[in-house]
């Protein structure tokens, strides 16, 4: 038969902290959003993995991929640093018709062109009209706010949002390939540019349709896709080589602005 036990000193310590990645001071994660994720879905797979407060750098269209950079921990203080860095877009334009959503989602309305433009003709336009500072009419279909509610909830219950046209920086615009009636392009942008604008309007300056079959964000600033990865493919919890420092990030921004 066992003793008397004797009695167990209060236990005062603090249990020994489970071991996992070192990203509390913050930093950039680099997510290539996969076509059907919010943005917002994006921010929440990475804060949840993290364990810290996130936030993006510029939303993408549920449609688009590509890159969304997202700031965790103390970083956040720091997104309208990166908001402001250009962006480049690979965009298919369709222009046989137009759509109400400027992109895939939306029905198509099927344009009669007899005719189909020359490349010629196209690249003139796109320099001549698209290119450097201009006028852009955001999509109705969109997260901009008119009298307090999102244009995409206008929208969508069939109204007609009143979206003032604004004024955007196209620095590049390059042609990749034109096969009637797909046109690919490349842009690099500043903030506030609509690629599914510009596929209307490149669509009603040629007198053709013009909808987005596809966007993808290859660029924020300094980050590309490269570098990306996929929500759902980022590790649990997040590793240390999967965050950029904030300084590291800052000091890139600043070597390509």
């Amino acid at each position: 038969m066992d003793g008397p036990h004797k009695p167990r000193k209060p236990h005062t310590d603090s249990p020994p902290a489970a071991e996992g990645p070192k990203t509390s001071k913050g930093g950039i994660v680099v997510l290539d959003k996969p076509s059907g994720m919010s943005s917002m879905r994006g921010v929440a797979i990475v804060r949840r993995k993290a364990g810290l407060k996130a936030g993006h750098a510029g939303t993408l269209d549920p449609l688009a991929t590509g890159v969304l950079v997202v700031a965790i921990g103390p970083a956040t203080k720091s997104l309208d640093r990166f908001m402001k860095t250009d962006k480049r877009y690979h965009t298919m334009v369709d222009l046989s018709g137009f759509t109400a959503t400027d992109d895939r989602e939306g029905e198509l309305e099927i344009v009669d062109v007899a005719d189909p433009p020359r490349l010629e003709t196209v690249r003139d336009i796109l320099a001549d009209r698209f290119t450097g500072r201009f006028m852009q009419q955001p999509p109705n279909f969109s997260a901009r706010k008119v009298n307090g509610q999102r244009a995409y909830k206008v929208a969508r219950q069939g109204g007609q949002p009143k979206l003032e046209p604004r004024e955007v920086v196209v620095h590049q615009l390059d042609v990749l390939s034109y096969q009637w009636p797909n046109l690919e392009l490349d842009i690099r942008c500043e903030k506030g540019f609509y690629v599914r604008s510009l596929a209307r309007e490149l669509g009603q300056a040629l007198g053709t349709g013009g909808h987005c079959a596809s966007i993808r964000r290859t660029a924020v600033g300094p980050f590309t896709i490269d570098e990306a990865i996929e929500p759902d493919e980022l590790p649990e919890p997040v590793p240390t080589e999967r965050v950029i420092p904030i300084s590291e990030a800052l000091e890139r921004i600043a070597s390509t602005g």
